[in-house]
């Protein structure tokens, strides 16, 4: 370790609104092989270098907003105070969720001081030497014009991604992404795209037009330093990841599906390195149809020791797979290339960061899933972070009694690491869908099928953690398996309360994970005895009653979640969604909010990456890469911003 030891290092940074800024750690970096170091180092760089496609993917007027913000802080001698701070916590919310759009509720925020006082701060910056993304001919005044509806209209381009507008609205027009310019869901019919995944639509007066993202194509610049980056770290990959890299190369020179899916089968057979990244157009959340890709990049190392619980699991995946409650004909007859590992997160970055995720099952493509198998990997330093940096008092408020509380704090980092094993490891990569389906249930599932996955991987985990067979290959103590099961149970329908601190305006959940978890919450409140609402003292409590009820329950619903993922139903899952997963009771938020705000709660949490810094001899070889930990959010932005 090169800074703190464990016992002394600060987790919780700082706290803005909401969030709570919280670092990362990467133990075991300084005992890499030099070859691995620079390794991670070129993948970090190729991983900055695609920052800005994402930003710009989030909302047509991100880079221009953020150029302007940051141009306001790195000058902001002489400018007001006051307006200084509110500018500073609007750009560090900005930061966190890669633009004016909340991650979690999909809904707009704005800037909190008047159009003429930021102008004074721009202007300041200006005469200060600030460089302003102003367009030829423009001046200040014309740019401030420009970015105002985006910056002060709360009610302007309001929903990033919008998938239940409402009766007789469009869920692309409603939504305020930049991945589709002027097209409606109509406008796609009989349209066949040559770049799915990785394409802007626009509308023009001649028809729809695909923009690849592709080297030439658009982003060309951004994705030309990315393969800039990746060549440079192909000599220090082994054999299996340098063929992996270089089928990632052909796949941005061209924008070919064929390729992408050489990339993927090329990606999922490197299964031995211990360095790894995940780099490209990879999760569909943020389209409202699902379909388009937002970019992001991970860089990782494994962690031998904690990998052994997942590589267990993974081994076994057959027996899982075998014992699946649904329809044996959806049950795959032979597991292929199912791999796991415990990783130590170096570098994420676009859709990963700063919000990251704790767990990732790639590729996404069903059928290469069924055929070649995937790679799971658990974060287990993000895992970490958020234990570390989670107050006591966030479990004591919404659990109903002591014994859940001390079950918590004894089990729930240990059960909340193994269902995400299982959820990535088994629930991804279970099963298989109608042949009628080619290879592609999102095409017939729409808007509903993220979350539909998300609740598929999630009903996994629940029913087999309280499985006895995970006693038997070792992955629990079996003395301790009840409290482990009823120690998740009881945080998954915390959980399903919890989360709606997250969304202070509406009633309706916007974000697939956080539908998922309250359609499995809700139907088994209402279909089973697994659960039960209580109060006390004016406070609403969700309380496991019966957790065999909840395996049981777990097991009926996910039998028909796969149904519905497996033949495609599109009607079945937008009625399931819209009964459990997308409305709530506003004064039950209200009473949650209330119960945060008076402990001083986070209601989610973004981080601080390791920072890696190359170490060159006097002819420029590198020496050694160095890990430090930064502990300031806003300095590694601004210092990103420059990349």
């Amino acid at each position: 370790m090169t800074t703190e030891t464990r016992i002394d290092r600060p987790y919780l940074l700082e706290r803005v609104g909401e969030a709570a800024i919280v670092q990362i750690y990467a133990d075991g970096f300084d005992h890499l092989p030099l070859r691995d170091k620079i390794l991670c180092w070129h993948l970090s760089q190729a991983a900055l270098a695609g920052r800005d496609i994402y930003y710009d993917q989030r909302y047509a007027h991100n880079l221009t907003i953020r150029r302007v913000l940051e141009a306001v802080l790195t000058h902001s001698s002489g400018s007001d105070a006051a307006v200084l701070e509110a500018v500073t916590h609007y750009t560090k919310l900005f930061w966190i969720h890669t633009g004016p759009f909340n991650n979690l509720t999909a809904r707009k925020f704005v800037l909190a001081c008047s159009p003429d006082a930021f102008a004074a701060a721009v202007t300041n910056a200006a005469a200060a030497g600030a460089a302003l993304p102003l367009e030829a001919g423009e001046s200040i005044d014309q740019l401030l014009a420009r970015l105002h509806r985006p910056l002060f209209d709360k009610e302007f381009e309001r929903i990033v991604t919008n998938k239940s507008p409402g009766a007789g609205a469009d869920i692309l027009e409603s939504s305020s992404n930049n991945l589709y310019v002027g097209v409606e869901m109509a406008d796609l019919e009989g349209f066949e795209e040559r770049y799915p995944l990785n394409s802007r639509l626009v509308k023009t007066s001649t028809g729809l037009v695909e923009e690849p993202y592709r080297i030439g194509g658009k982003y060309s610049r951004e994705i030309t330093r990315i393969v800039d980056h990746l060549e440079a770290a192909i000599p220090y990959a082994t054999e299996g990841m340098a063929a992996a890299l270089r089928a990632l190369v052909t796949f941005y020179r061209t924008g070919d599906t064929a390729d992408r899916r050489a990339y993927d089968i090329a990606w999922v057979r490197d299964q031995q390195s211990t360095v790894d990244t995940m780099n490209g157009f990879i999760e569909v959340y943020m389209d409202a149809r699902g379909v388009k890709g937002s970019w992001e990049a991970l860089v990782y190392y494994v962690h031998p020791e904690k990998t052994a619980a997942a590589k267990t699991i993974a081994e076994h995946a057959q027996w899982f797979e075998d014992r699946m409650p649904w329809d044996p004909k959806y049950r795959k007859s032979k597991v292929t290339g199912v791999t796991a590992r415990a990783i130590e997160v170096v570098m994420e970055s676009g859709d990963a960061a700063p919000m990251t995720p704790i767990g990732v099952n790639l590729p996404n493509d069903q059928e290469i899933r069924e055929t070649y198998g995937s790679k799971s990997v658990s974060l287990s330093n993000v895992s970490e972070a958020y234990e570390k940096s989670t107050p006591r008092e966030y479990r004591k408020e919404f659990a109903w009694s002591q014994d859940e509380v001390d079950r918590a704090e004894q089990w729930a980092a240990f059960a909340g690491e193994l269902t995400t094993n299982l959820h990535e490891i088994i629930g991804h990569g279970s099963g298989l869908v109608s042949p009628a389906l080619n290879g592609a249930p999102e095409k017939a599932l729409k808007e509903h099928s993220s979350a539909i996955e998300e609740a598929r991987a999630d009903l996994v985990a629940l029913y087999f953690v309280a499985d006895p067979h995970l006693a038997a290959i070792g992955v629990v103590p079996a003395e301790s398996q009840d409290d482990i099961v009823l120690a998740e149970y009881e945080a998954y329908a915390r959980n399903a309360l919890v989360q709606l601190r997250r969304i202070r305006e509406g009633t309706q959940i916007e974000e697939d994970h956080m539908r998922n978890r309250q359609l499995i919450v809700h139907w088994l409140l209402a279909n089973t005895s697994a659960l039960t609402v209580s109060t006390r003292d004016g406070k609403t409590y969700y309380r496991v009653t019966n957790r065999h009820a909840f395996r049981e329950g777990a097991g009926r619903l996910l039998a028909e979640v796969q149904r519905i993922r497996a033949e495609g139903d599109y009607a079945a899952a937008g009625a399931l969604l819209d009964t459990y997963g997308v409305h709530f009771d506003a004064a039950l938020r209200d009473e949650v909010v209330a119960r945060v705000d008076r402990l001083d709660l986070a209601s989610y949490t973004a981080f601080v990456m390791p920072k890696l810094t190359p170490v060159r001899d006097a002819g420029g070889e590198i020496v050694d890469v160095e890990i430090s930990y930064p502990k300031d959010f806003a300095a590694q932005m601004l210092e990103y911003g420059q990349v």
